[in-house]
């Protein structure tokens, strides 16, 4: 890697062969370890402004439609943060000339109260190419670290490190951005502040604002059902012919916050779980069994939900957290206990939990197991990042057959915690408004980038040598290795699928196209040797309600990930016509879509949204034979580590997914309204 200093610059192209996209890199570190700061990337033109409102990009607007630009987030390294974001130069509109990368800093922090700032440029692999390091900071409150900029046909990286004293709002108005000085933060639900206003700096390490409204004062149904239509929630009518007593209002999250009653943007929301302070594994466990289970506990809809599948009866449910068990010499202390009882007779399981990429251990389970055999409890829960598939637990017990009292092993992802209180607090609602505010907590807590909840993080050890074996065409059909790469993938996809079911409110699965009794160790050998001889990991996932089957294909040998959905042809109708109708409901996709026409037998002709927007005849095969239907296609790098990192693998796909969704699949309705229905 070339170290370069302040004021210098070097071509991108001389240094790397494969410079087309980059990832960048800005990190600190933090004596205190409070220390913390905001990425934003500005596109500007010629004239050094930006062209509109859409080329500003921060937290709140992390991604460009067309791929060129993505805030990939923060990963926390040793004694510091770590910001990376992906830059595609290869898909940045040709009338932007520099794009500038910033940092800017918020409560009356200072980048002179950080240590280590510095700037990495690193090529699609994760090679570093260029890195520059700033040693002049003071008391500005945002800083330019560098820029890209073309020269010709090519693209340069110049080291800047000019700060503002004037924070954000100094550095957005130099670049032509209007800002908003009385920005209102909003609720888990409300709409997305404009690309082109400042917002207020997000709460306590990036957790979104303040809920829109306060646990009521009592869990009556009347009393919080009045509550929550005074705040604007949902609270449907009452069936009639019903007595009002058997009848439970449902109370979901308003859309429209309420105003903040905060003097200014440095007032930070008050949190039920707060995790900045989280400094170990450990803690967060046991910060994370805590809150999980209190929640459960006092939230009935959640808790049935968590635990029905597990065998639990629909009961009162009482929780704990570090029980002492006996066990031989030593007693052990299961991470939770829950209880529920019904008609007098008690349900009990045991809960181990483990958070961030740490793995469950066998033995240890194995003695929960073991403890509750011999004092009659039902079940034993384990609760990690990791995803079990086809129902069957994520670690390796021996059951004692002998015993007369049999336990049962299960196991609960985060991200499933999460998909089922989105489903009730976004789109089924609850019992009362104070249940909707803890579910909304629970979530604030899960998805902060300290509680160490953030669902499947690691593809395995077999990821990497699986990978190179590929890309050097050594690795043999049946290298078990193999099978461990396709398990893993079949996690992410379930994960994937669980995190856009959530969204949506409704259910997304993987389609799975063989028989359902059919073998899953067979069928992971078989896409194993796939693997090995052509490269790719493919799947398919369904979204219930909805007749669409999104294909998911990541090529290990080109780094790319494709995913695609394929749209029959309405029968009986014009195919100039067809194709016009299409491309206008695809009117805001992105313009690197790929669309095909597919004909009886073959492929037929093939363009890029952009292309094909002023002549979609070009679409039509010119032989004149009849489209049957089109193939959709969007393709993007993926990531080269195993890890849920900002540059990794995982990332990577889930934001394919994310992207093929809201930018492509949800725009088809009014082509299907018209006689194309998805497939």
């Amino acid at each position: 890697m070339q170290e370069i200093s302040k004021g210098a610059n070097v071509s991108l192209t001389a240094l790397s062969e494969d410079a087309g996209a980059v990832v960048v890199s800005l990190g600190w570190t933090s004596a205190t370890g409070a220390g913390d700061a905001d990425v934003s990337v500005l596109l500007l033109d010629e004239n050094g402004k930006i062209r509109s409102e859409n080329d500003f990009y921060f937290y709140n607007h992390p991604a460009a439609a067309d791929g060129s630009v993505q805030l990939l987030g923060k990963t926390p390294t040793s004694n510091g943060d770590e910001d990376r974001i992906s830059v595609d130069l290869t898909a940045v509109p040709e009338d932007v000339a520099r794009i500038v990368v910033a940092a800017s800093q918020y409560g009356g922090a200072r980048f002179g109260d950080l240590d280590d700032l510095r700037m990495t440029v690193s090529d699609r692999t994760g090679e570093p190419l260029v890195g520059y390091s700033i040693e002049d900071a003071g008391v500005e409150t945002a800083f330019i670290f560098g820029e890209l900029y073309r020269r010709g046909e090519e693209w340069k990286f110049r080291a800047v490190g000019q700060g503002y004293e004037t924070g954000l709002t100094g550095l957005a108005t130099d670049f032509g951005i209007d800002v908003l000085e009385d920005t209102e933060p909003a609720a888990a639900t409300a709409p997305a502040a404009g690309p082109g206003a400042v917002p207020a700096p997000p709460e306590e390490g990036g957790v979104a604002a303040v809920p829109a409204e306060a646990p009521a004062t009592a869990p009556e149904a009347t009393a919080a059902t009045e509550a929550a239509a005074a705040s604007g929630a949902t609270v449907p009518a009452q069936t009639r012919g019903r007595a009002p007593r058997t009848t439970r209002k449902k109370v979901t999250l308003p859309k429209v916050a309420k105003k903040s009653l905060a003097e200014n943007d440095t007032w930070r929301t008050a949190r039920l779980f707060p995790v900045p302070s989280l400094k170990s594994d450990k803690e967060r466990e046991v910060r994370a069994t805590s809150v999980l289970l209190s929640v459960m506990a006092q939230v009935p809809e959640l808790g049935r939900r968590l635990t029905a599948g597990f065998g639990a009866p629909a009961g009162r449910m009482q929780t704990f957290t570090e029980v002492p068990l006996p066990h031989g010499d030593t007693p052990k202390r299961p991470d939770g206990v829950i209880r529920v009882e019904r008609a007098g007779k008690l349900w009990t399981a045991l809960v181990e939990t483990k958070t961030h990429g740490n793995p469950l251990k066998d033995e240890q389970v194995q003695q929960y197991m073991d403890i509750a055999a011999r004092r009659g409890y039902e079940a034993v829960i384990t609760l990690s990042n990791d995803v079990a598939l086809d129902g069957s637990p994520v670690v390796d017990v021996k059951i004692d057959g002998r015993r007369k009292h049999k336990v049962s092993l299960w196991h609960l992802s985060w991200a499933e915690v999460a998909h089922q209180a989105q489903m009730l607090i976004r789109h089924e609602g609850v019992g009362n408004a104070a249940h909707a505010w803890l579910l909304q907590e629970l979530l604030e807590y899960l998805q902060h980038e300290n509680s160490g909840c953030h669902g499947f993080q690691n593809m395995g050890p077999a990821w990497v040598p699986v990978r190179k074996g590929i890309e050097d065409e050594t690795i043999s059909p049946d290298d078990e290795r193999a099978v461990d790469v396709v398990e893993s993938w079949e996690r992410l996809i379930r994960q994937v699928c669980l995190r856009l079911g959530g969204e949506l409110g409704q259910k997304a699965l993987p389609v799975q196209r063989t028989r359902r009794d059919s073998d899953p160790r067979a069928r992971r050998i078989a896409a194993a040797a796939a693997l090995c001889a052509d490269g790719k990991l493919s799947a398919e996932l369904r979204i219930d309600g909805t007749s669409s089957v999104i294909a998911v294909t990541a090529d290990l040998r080109t780094g790319k990930v494709r995913t695609s959905v394929d749209i029959p042809a309405p029968e009986g109708s014009y195919p100039l016509a067809t194709t016009k109708r299409l491309l206008r409901a695809l009117a805001e996709a992105p313009a690197d879509l790929h669309v095909q026409t597919l004909v009886e037998g073959e492929n037929g002709p093939r363009g890029t949204l952009e292309r094909l927007r002023p002549e979609p005849g070009d679409l039509l095969p010119k032989d004149g034979a009849a489209p049957t239907g089109f193939r959709l296609s969007l393709i993007k790098g993926m990531g080269n580590t195993r890890g849920n990192t900002e540059s990794g693998f995982i990332r990577g796909v889930d934001g394919a997914v994310d992207r093929f969704y809201h930018g492509v699949v949800a725009h088809l309705g009014a082509f299907e309204a018209r006689g194309g229905r998805r497939s």
